[in-house]
């Protein structure tokens, strides 16, 4: 795991982007006060299967975690990561 993956905000599009050599990984996100609902995550398809995603995934939990945010993972992908990962349950709404 790279460390040095920084993801961006996009307030404009409401999503948190990781770019991958100019390719979007990217989690659509809506914030309702302190709790933070993750919709949909998307990467592109020549990125899947790199963990890409999972690299976005904890960039975005960190994020919240620095923020004092809840999360509510509304996707499958993010529900299923976030269970992988037990470091970031007490994020959990």
């Amino acid at each position: 795991m790279d460390m040095t993956d920084a993801i961006t905000d996009n307030a404009a599009r409401s999503r948190y982007e990781l770019d991958v050599d100019g390719r979007i990984v990217f989690a659509n996100y809506r914030r309702n006060g302190s709790i933070l609902h993750i919709p949909y995550v998307e990467a592109p398809p020549s990125l899947r299967g790199t963990g890409a995603a999972g690299r976005l995934m904890r960039g975005v939990m960190e994020t919240a975690r620095a923020e004092g945010l809840k999360v509510v993972p509304i996707c499958s992908y993010a529900s299923a990561w976030i269970r992988r990962h037990r470091e970031y349950h007490d994020l959990l709404e």
